[in-house]
């Protein structure tokens, strides 16, 4: 009997080296960070990120009609509407996940930023009048539970204040996005002229940001002369950016977007990996102080019932993506 779903492996190590990319981007953006506050003293938060964003979006999208320019003429009606809402979904969790930062704790933001792989199965349900499954409700379980050790998440410190409200927004957009790419009306559509209508629309968000919220204009040409801000960002660009995005929007149409959405859960345990040794390695390169993480319990726990809710949902009989 041949497999109904030919696709479905390729597509999960295809979003497996996804969140890698964007496990790396996270003490990229760090460093990212303290490199800007040596370079452009007394930025506001709202220029830092839209420094921090900007830039990647820029280059990603330059470097998409650079390589692959043939690939992009005559993009479709549907390829742009999805690009542009593909653009608008990631901008807006970005945008809110970055301001809800400033008004509550990391593990409370990393926690609740992850609440779409509960959201989407409930979204499922409502527009199936179907039940999920018993698996699907016990991996969207160990995800969130997986999730919160990880982030070492205490209930006790979270309040429905500004922070927790807009990471939960950013979450909706971030679970919006998964939508689109899911939706079977955009089948048809080709990968690369969609990305590069999303990067565009996202440097062009934040490019507008980062303009006005700079204390004065020449503050946004001064990152530009750094080599440890020019070579994080184009990291960011090139692999947390372009290759990450590229692989989300060409395999994720393969499976479930239940499915999608928890295997997206996988982010947080490549960044705590990678926050085992990158810090120090960018602290010698910026000269700034940014110190390495600990192999602890929490991230063997918690990745282990990330991973665990994963296999169960991988035992589960296939179905067609949704």
């Amino acid at each position: 009997m041949s497999n109904p779903r030919p696709q479905h492996l390729p597509a999960i190590f295809g979003l497996l080296l996804a969140n890698l990319f964007w496990g790396l981007s996270f003490p990229v953006m760090k460093a990212l960070i303290f490199a800007h506050q040596r370079l452009v003293p007394g930025s506001g938060t709202w220029f830092i990120t839209a420094m921090t964003v900007a830039p990647r979006f820029l280059l990603a999208a330059a470097v998409l009609l650079l390589v692959a320019r043939r690939h992009l003429v005559r993009i479709t009606l549907l390829e742009q509407w999805q690009g542009l809402l593909l653009g608008l979904t990631v901008a807006g969790g970005l945008l809110f996940q970055t301001d809800g930062l400033q008004f509550t704790s990391a593990s409370v933001s990393a926690f609740l930023t992850q609440f779409y792989a509960l959201m989407i199965p409930l979204v499922i349900a409502v527009r199936t009048r179907r039940a999920p499954s018993a698996v699907v409700w016990l991996s969207s379980v160990l995800v969130l539970g997986g999730v919160g050790i990880l982030a070492r998440f205490d209930p006790r410190a979270m309040h429905l204040g500004r922070g927790e409200l807009e990471t939960l927004l950013s979450s909706v957009f971030f679970m919006a996005q998964i939508f689109v790419l899911g939706d079977k009306r955009y089948g048809a559509n080709r990968v690369l002229p969609v990305t590069f209508v999303m990067f565009s629309t996202q440097a062009g968000v934040f490019c507008v940001m980062a303009l006005m919220s700079a204390p004065q204009p020449a503050a946004v040409l001064v990152p530009w002369s750094s080599t440890m801000w020019l070579g994080c960002t184009v990291l960011l660009a090139v692999f947390c950016t372009l290759g990450a995005f590229t692989l989300m929007n060409r395999w994720q149409p393969e499976i479930t977007t239940t499915e999608a959405g928890l295997i997206y859960c996988f982010e947080p345990v490549f960044a705590s990996v990678m926050a085992l040794f990158l810090p120090g390695m960018f602290s010698r390169w910026g000269g700034f102080s940014y110190a390495n993480e600990r192999v602890t319990w929490q991230l063997l726990a918690g990745g282990g019932l990330i991973t665990l809710a994963n296999i169960l949902l991988q035992l589960k009989p296939p179905a067609k993506p949704a």
